[in-house]
């Protein structure tokens, strides 16, 4: 079975799908591999790195996607590379399913296999396979490091023979993976941190790592299955925006990692709470790409409200390129060996088990998951 690698084009990534010591446990299993030219120069993989862990190389972007019988990537495929797959490949990359309508048609049409990697249920024996959360997390970590470079402050207090400096104050609003993250990373700089989440079932693993728990009472809230945060109501909302102005104005830096899987993440931070922060405080919200947690945020920039840096943290990851590259090509090498026929020596995709129903999301000229069937 030939697995193929092709180079990312999308603007600003810099991560490889899978890293050189993967491929070598690719081979093992009796895979061919083959990547494209320069694919791992950015994130500090070379070609010979690759030859030498057995893989082949090719100029010929489109021959070696017409190649493939699994494809590999990071990105969605653009619309006119889906014509060069062939019928009943199988392809496993984020796909953004739920916002991608007319990507699915194509995969369909072209009686593709599509594994969307955001769709990885959150399952104990998945836990390997979640690519999700490995890249929050190092987003939650880029987040924090961005603000400190930016904010006109130091984090941690210090004793100095021209008095004493104040720690940093720090408000993580969202208590997931990268917010946890976020939490840790600002306390092992030395500044004070405080965090919010709509499930109060967190407050314990934000109090673990020396934070504390912002409670503001809303009334029923929770958690789906898969762990997110469930949507509030508009009531819920503008209580909750108006508990956490008081904090957005102590604060010196406040980071947003709120979003509701395969919906527009939430607004939380309008711009009345920023025009009552401090000249110089530092906003950074990683949800701008999916719709911004902060009013005025644009993905990829840097804007000044009032005196306040809004950061919009666009493909964060892609930062910390070669940590995101080895962490996400883990997740795809496991996801692998969990559906490899040793006798065979291919992928085969078990239609009955619970992952493959999770994150299969088409098949055979259908769409094959049941969750998009039905918003569909």
């Amino acid at each position: 079975m030939k697995i193929v690698i092709p180079k990312e084009y999308v603007s600003g990534e810099r991560r490889v799908p899978v890293i050189p010591s993967n491929v070598k446990q690719l081979m093992k299993l009796g895979a061919q591999v083959e990547i494209e030219m320069d694919m791992g120069n950015l994130s500090g993989y070379t070609d010979d790195e690759y030859i030498s862990a057995g893989a082949t190389v090719a100029r010929d972007r489109k021959a070696l996607l017409s190649s493939a019988d699994v494809v590999l990537r990071l990105h969605k495929p653009p619309i006119e590379e889906i014509d060069w797959l062939k019928k009943g490949s199988i392809h496993i990359s984020y796909l953004d399913p739920f916002n991608e309508k007319e990507t699915l048609d194509k995969l369909v049409s072209r009686g593709i296999s599509a594994v969307s990697m955001e769709m990885i249920p959150r399952i104990t024996r998945a836990q390997k396979m979640d690519a999700l959360s490995s890249q929050a997390s190092l987003a939650g970590y880029v987040a924090v490091i961005v603000a400190a470079e930016r904010l006109n402050k130091i984090f941690p207090m210090m004793m100095t023979p021209a008095g004493t400096i104040a720690p940093s104050r720090v408000f993580v609003i969202g208590v997931g993976v990268a917010g946890l993250q976020a939490i840790a990373t600002a306390k092992r700089l030395g500044a004070r941190v405080e965090a919010f989440d709509t499930r109060p079932v967190v407050k314990e693993q934000v109090q673990s790592l020396g934070a504390r728990f912002v409670k503001i009472d809303l009334g029923e809230t929770g958690q789906t299955k898969d762990g997110y945060a469930k949507a509030l109501t508009k009531e819920q909302i503008e209580k909750q925006q108006q508990e956490m102005a008081k904090h957005c104005a102590m604060a010196d830096v406040v980071i947003t990692t709120a979003q509701v899987f395969g919906r527009k993440a939430p607004r939380i931070v309008t711009r009345e709470m920023i025009m009552t922060m401090k000249k110089g405080s530092v906003v950074v919200d990683l949800a701008a790409e999916s719709g911004g947690n902060v009013e005025g945020s644009v993905p990829g920039q840097e804007v000044i409200i009032d005196g306040v840096t809004i950061i919009g943290l666009k493909n964060s990851a892609s930062h910390v390129a070669n940590h995101a590259s080895q962490m996400y090509s883990s997740n795809l090498i496991s996801f692998i060996n969990e559906f490899w026929d040793r006798e065979t020596k291919s992928l085969k995709l078990r239609l009955d088990d619970e992952i493959i129903k999770g994150c299969l999301v088409t098949h055979e000229n259908t769409i094959f998951s049941e969750t998009l069937k039905k918003l569909m």
